[in-house]
């Protein structure tokens, strides 16, 4: 099969298309013929040999964590699912950027969402909804996202919203528009925040979600009073200090399914910014690094 690689750490110019052998699904794992695949700041973070102390991988590797495409092949022990069903999912940190791709959690991709869109739903979905799940029931809260315009902070948004919650989301002012478009009241982040939520939740801010890791946690805890009600999925280094919840992302059949019911039912779709084919995803991973992707970069397969 054709797929991307890298054959050592470092930069962009190390991703390559090659020939590689086929993947073989194990127990309690499907394959599936890769439609499209999510293009995530782990990718990246990975590639680059930044994070290799804590997720080390074996090389070359094929980048990529989550992707949407057909069933071809199935594990031992998999029930609820068919050849030739159309899935999206997560497979392990590497092996999804590939015309093969093994699955260890998946869900039926709703038939409203695209090729595109699913391949962006994996690891934004599950992730904003670890985060989420932290903090209790939603509906009738109001729920400060911060990093709101990103591939995980649109999908809280929007996941927060179809669950009852009043939600302002922190961007630029550039991604007002679209953070207005998913349901959420915008505002700028940084110097000021705690005021201008003042004027924009007068009754208080009861939740906080933190999906960018820009320093603000302490301010997050500050605005709603109560470190328990405050969740990170991306500040790991002051989460224990400051006591609010780190949510991790886990390949979790259950929430993507629980994401797919929310497409079927119009209230979810995963955002996409940018779409490129395999050939340039060294252009995607680039673009990926500068940290201001609205949605989701996909490559097409």
């Amino acid at each position: 099969m054709r797929a991307a690689r890298y054959h050592e750490y470092g930069g962009v110019e190390t991703l390559v298309i090659e020939q590689v052998p086929d993947p073989r699904p194990g127990p309690g794992e499907i394959r599936i013929r890769v439609a499209a695949a999510g293009v995530n700041p782990v990718d990246w973070k990975v590639r680059s040999g930044a994070v290799h102390e804590v997720l080390p991988v074996d090389l070359p590797a094929i980048p990529g964590r989550d992707a949407v495409g057909v069933v071809d092949e199935i594990g031992e022990g998999v029930r609820g699912v068919d050849i030739g069903d159309r899935v999206f999912g997560l497979g392990g940190v590497t092996g999804a950027t590939a015309e093969l791709a093994v699955l260890s959690a998946w869900a039926h991709a709703p038939a409203a969402w695209t090729d595109e869109e699913a391949a962006g739903a994996g690891l934004a979905s599950v992730t904003a909804m670890s985060g989420l799940k932290a903090l209790g029931p939603l509906r009738g809260r109001t729920l400060l996202v911060e990093g709101a315009a990103g591939g995980v902070g649109s999908a809280a948004v929007e996941i927060a919203v179809a669950r009852g919650a009043t939600v302002i989301g922190t961007a630029g002012e550039r991604n007002h528009e679209f953070l207005a478009s998913l349901g959420a009241v915008p505002t700028t982040y940084g110097a000021g925040l705690a005021e201008r939520l003042e004027v924009l939740a007068p009754e208080g801010v009861d939740l906080a979600l933190d999906t960018a890791a820009s320093g603000s946690l302490a301010d997050l805890v500050a605005i709603v009073g109560d470190p328990a009600r405050v969740s990170t999925v991306a500040d790991y280094a002051n989460a224990h200090r400051l006591g609010v919840h780190l949510a991790n992302a886990s390949n979790d059949s259950a929430l993507l399914a629980e994401a797919g019911e929310l497409g079927r039912q119009g209230r979810y779709r995963p955002r996409v910014e940018r779409v490129h084919p395999l050939e340039r995803i060294a252009e995607a991973h680039a673009y990926a690094e500068r940290g201001h992707t609205r949605g989701k970069i996909v490559i097409c397969i």
